[in-house]
């Protein structure tokens, strides 16, 4: 299976998501063709409500640890709570392409 679909597949099995998103992003870094090094993860879930941002962030790092030390070089985490969510019209913010790296 692809990191990406692993990802998914553990975020799915251990957060009760609303709304999940996995970006393999990174063909906007200087990496070979085909990589899947920089991924972008959009969560939301009721879980979160009362949690911090810090909390949330690091429920995501356990769940993905094996990831983390092995083939994810990077992971862009955006956490909400439904009403976070709608407050920011469903959308989680652009990421911006690498500048460093020979790119």
């Amino acid at each position: 299976m692809k990191v990406q679909g692993i990802i998914e597949k553990i975020l799915t099995e251990n957060i009760d998501c609303l709304y999940l998103q996995v970006e393999n992003e990174s063909h906007r870094h200087a990496v070979p063709a085909n990589s899947e090094t920089h991924f972008k993860v959009t969560v939301v879930s009721e879980q979160f409500n009362g949690k911090m941002l810090i909390a949330r962030h690091r429920l995501i790092n356990e769940l993905l640890a094996e990831q983390l030390a092995g083939p994810v070089h990077a992971l862009a985490m955006h956490t909400y709570t439904p009403l976070q969510w709608q407050e920011k019209g469903n959308r989680s913010p652009l990421s911006a392409d690498c500048m460093g790296g020979g790119k």
